[in-house]
């Protein structure tokens, strides 16, 4: 919408301007976090997965992905119209509640950027990278557009409508990665030697690197979601620490009870976790609720990311032990613990709401992992029987760095070979590797 100038307000947009360059850091984080947890072989593949995705979804949100999600309904709820489609009809005039329109579509672009990269991990070392290019694009309009429309847009039926709470994103961005994920998972089977083989990470440090830089970027992604400088913005803020802390004790007390040994792992994970589930009740619960959700998600979610032995589908980095469970967990303790003076008419079981909070949360998180799963799970089968979404075992086994990016992300050249520093092998790589099985 356009409004008078005098509307907008420059420390809410030098907040949200703060905010958007934290999100968007987000995505170089998650490479690193993920990175970290892979073996060796994979770790360029599966940062450049994650940058790829930011190039992907800026041009397809866009072309007509922000205005799909953000425009005027058009279909009872569903989805929105192209009417803002290459961004016409917005310009620096343009004002979005007390912001620039430009700058809160690009927010929003920085939420959809970072959800199409979480998807990678559940797939991670055995996806032909040519496919990716083709699925995310695809993806971010199939499947993300039309949920953060039911949940954020104009007239949506999930939030609008419904009117089930989600501040910054445990449905379009948690439970939809998550279940997108887990079906991705079932189309392409799990990776060679999974159950049989260790694959732990090979760099913990990186890891930690990764969590901490997503850790920092989710201070934009929940208190900028506020989008203003304020105190709401100023709750959620200190919710998404709180939440992060005792998700990461959490798990860590499960590690110490359970195996005997708290992990650095265990402790990048537990934060996450805790980010996770506080992302989309962070607007809308007290601190108290914030670290009661935190703990919740790190003790859930240390024992939800094993369930991938005992039902047979390999969740490479725990997406959907982290992320759909996490995210779960914090979008239903919404109708539990939300407070009037957060959400300024909604309240939770706990303060007097009745169930009617807790049922419309449960039918939110139903519809869209549901709507995620199948989507995403149709259009998987079809890129895998039209280009072959799952790597070949050979480029599996020999390892993705070198097989399709020709690089190494440890080795700095060939000397005495004959062959120029920098240079990769790739063919002679994969014949000794073949040769030592």
């Amino acid at each position: 919408m356009t409004l008078a100038a005098a509307h907008l307000d420059t420390g809410d947009t030098a907040w949200l301007l703060a905010s958007t360059a934290l999100v968007l850091l987000m995505t170089p984080g998650l490479a690193l976090f993920y990175g970290g947890m892979v073996r060796t072989k994979s770790v360029l593949n599966m940062l450049m997965m994650s940058f790829v995705s930011i190039a992907l979804v800026t041009v397809v949100w866009l072309a007509g992905g922000y205005s799909l999600a953000f425009g005027d309904d058009i279909g009872g709820g569903l989805i929105g119209g192209l009417g803002e489609a290459g961004m016409a009809h917005l310009g620096p005039g343009s004002v979005h509640g007390s912001v620039p329109t430009l700058l809160f579509a690009t927010f929003q672009l920085t939420f959809a950027i970072v959800t199409a990269a979480l998807i990678s991990g559940a797939v991670a070392d055995r996806t032909r990278f040519s496919a990716w290019l083709v699925f995310v694009p695809v993806w971010t309009l199939l499947v993300y557009v039309p949920i953060a429309h039911w949940v954020w847009g104009p007239g949506g039926w999930i939030g609008a409508k419904l009117g089930a709470l989600d501040f910054a994103g445990g449905m379009p961005v948690e439970i939809a990665s998550g279940a997108s994920g887990l079906a991705l998972c079932l189309v392409l089977g799990p990776r060679l030697g999974f159950k049989k083989d260790a694959m732990r990470p090979h760099n913990l440090p990186m890891v930690v690197l990764g969590a901490g830089l997503l850790w920092f970027g989710w201070f934009g992604f929940n208190a900028g979601s506020a989008l203003g400088a304020n105190g709401l913005a100023a709750a959620a803020f200190l919710n998404t620490l709180a939440a992060g802390c005792t998700g990461l004790l959490g798990w860590l007390f499960v590690e110490q009870r359970r195996d005997g040994h708290p992990t650095t792992l265990g402790a990048a994970s537990g934060a996450v976790a805790g980010l996770v589930a506080i992302t989309p009740s962070c607007g809308t619960v007290s601190l108290l609720g914030a670290l009661v959700v935190g703990l919740a998600a790190g003790v859930v979610c240390s024992y939800a990311v094993s369930w991938k032995f005992k039902l047979n589908y390999d969740d490479s980095l725990d997406v959907v032990g982290v992320h759909l469970v996490g995210g779960i967990i914090g979008t239903l303790l919404i109708g539990l613990f939300a407070e009037k003076a957060m959400t300024g008419r909604v309240e939770g079981l706990f303060y007097g709401g009745g169930l009617a909070p807790l049922g419309r949360q449960l039918v939110g998180i139903l519809a869209v992992a549901a709507y995620a799963f199948a989507v995403t799970y149709g259009l998987g089968k079809l890129l895998d029987r039209t280009l072959g979404f799952r790597a070949s075992e050979e480029h599996e086994y020999t390892g993705l760095d070198l097989t399709v990016h020709a690089e190494s992300a440890y080795d700095h050249g060939v000397l005495g070979h004959g062959a120029p520093v920098g240079a990769s092998p790739v063919v002679s790589s994969a014949q000794k590797v073949k040769s030592q099985a």
